[in-house]
């Protein structure tokens, strides 16, 4: 079953292939041992019906099916390796003759792994953002700890005052009439959030406990339900608590009660030092990304698009199980912003094309730097591994012995990455804000927030 190849456009490759009489009647001669038990013939128990009968009762091409299958998976895997090709789709199957007496002659056409161009990979220059924590950043950081030492205070000599955190039960009404989600009860709302629509907050200002009492509102034009867009609502509120929070003082107390230290200087010392070693690994990280994105302009690379559609599916496998994880179904959350699964996976291909772009790029390289990786390499990278998910060492690599490919791209890349890095320039850039790119940074793989909200519940969305 020989195969001839024709390169074309677009990493396209067509491969001719034929079998002849004889293969193609052994494949059917399979196809028939297979499928013979389903062939019901009068005069025959169910199975025990002949070949030759089988094909005159019911066609010739009732065993072609599985016939092709046979042919083509045995020919497919002995071609790609004998002309040494890396495919990244599905083939394409398109039978040109087919026949007990012809045999059968078909074309597979693939998409293959890119040739990458590349430019200039050493030395390359690319910005580096640090900015230097200052003793603000650690006057904030103090803040967020004062919050999570806090309590809460019941006050019951006031009214509702910008801040509180109120604990009521609402009813929303449109026209008079009760729409779905807009009802709760031992709701606690903090006053100022802006959590719900435009309005809401503002209008339970200077009311008490015990209090029960109306309030208007108009839902925004862009509100995620169609119902409920523009119209105006009435809501009957009712308070049961106010409280507020009370924070603790910042003092060497304080420090002893939340931390190791005696001293609020040795802790804001502490802080700052954390703070700075976390500043240095972002802008490290950052860097690294950017000396990939610098070599990835210097090369010349026509990405598939097949290889786009999978890294996209595999972003929106990666969004799903976070979401799973925070008790969210992917299919609740399309809903609630209103786009269909190919829409939303439009909008993950150009993230998806950088990252394949950047694997692409990040594997020519580590083959022209002669990027090496040794057993050593893999046993520490098992180790680091069965560490973080706290599973013993042995098992995982028993899992993994007998292919262990992923981990050796893994660490190729991240080493390639790691000498691209070492030889590239930093050009200082001052900035007083982070540069995020993790979603779009290229990525090797090794071993990717919404909020749940009633249709109609009076909380405003940030979709």
């Amino acid at each position: 079953m020989a195969a001839t190849i024709e390169k074309k456009d677009n990493n396209t490759v067509v491969l001719t292939m034929e079998a002849t009489q004889e293969e193609f009647a052994a494949a059917v001669q399979k196809s028939f041992q297979k499928n013979k038990n389903r062939f019901q013939i009068p005069g025959f128990r169910k199975g025990k019906a002949p070949f030759q009968m089988v094909k005159k009762y019911y066609g010739e091409g009732a065993l072609y099916d599985d016939a092709i299958d046979f042919i083509i998976n045995e020919a497919y895997g002995e071609a790609i390796r004998e002309h040494d090709l890396e495919v990244v789709s599905r083939p394409e199957l398109d039978i040109l003759e087919i026949g007990e007496d012809k045999g059968m002659k078909y074309t597979l056409t693939v998409t293959v792994k890119p040739e990458v161009k590349l430019g200039q990979y050493e030395g390359v220059e690319a910005p580096y953002h640090y900015h230097e924590p200052s003793q603000e950043d650690i006057d904030a950081e103090l803040e967020k700890i004062r919050e999570r030492h806090s309590r809460m205070v019941s006050v019951e000599d006031r009214a509702v005052a910008d801040g509180d955190i109120v604990t009521i039960d609402y009813e929303g009404f449109v026209d008079g009439v009760a729409f779905d989600g807009g009802k709760a009860e031992g709701h606690e709302l903090t006053i100022g959030s802006n959590s719900f629509i435009p309005g809401f907050e503002e209008q339970v200002i200077g009311h008490s406990i015990d209090e029960s009492f109306p309030i208007t509102v108009q839902f925004p034009e862009e509100y995620h339900s169609e119902d409920l867009k523009g119209k105006d609502a009435t809501f009957q509120i009712k308070i049961h608590a106010i409280k507020v929070k009370e924070l603790p003082e910042v003092d060497d107390e304080f420090v002893k009660d939340v931390s190791e230290f005696d001293t609020l200087e040795e802790y804001r010392k502490d802080l700052l030092d954390k703070k700075i070693e976390q500043a240095k690994a972002r802008a490290d990280a950052e860097f690294q990304n950017s000396v990939v994105q610098v070599v990835c302009e210097n090369s010349d690379v026509d990405v598939p698009d097949c290889m786009i559609d999978t890294e996209a599916d595999e972003m929106i496998r990666e969004q799903s199980t976070r979401m799973q994880q925070q008790g969210i179904e992917l299919s609740q959350y399309l809903q609630y912003i209103g786009q269909s699964m190919d829409d939303f996976k439009n909008t993950m291909k150009p993230s998806a094309k950088t990252r394949v772009l950047g694997n692409l790029v990040i594997e020519a390289v580590g083959k022209a730097m002669d990027i090496q990786v040794t057993d050593e390499d893999v046993d520490q990278e098992i180790d680091n591994i069965a560490k973080q998910y706290n599973m013993p060492k042995e098992d995982l690599a028993a899992r993994i012995a007998s292919n262990d490919s992923f981990i050796r791209e893994s660490i190729m890349g991240r080493k390639t990455v790691e000498a691209m890095t070492a030889s590239a320039k930093k050009v200082d850039a001052h900035c007083d804000h982070d540069h995020g790119h993790a979603d779009e940074s290229p990525k090797k793989k090794a071993t990717k927030t919404a909020k749940k909200k009633t249709e109609g519940k009076a909380e405003d969305s940030e979709a």
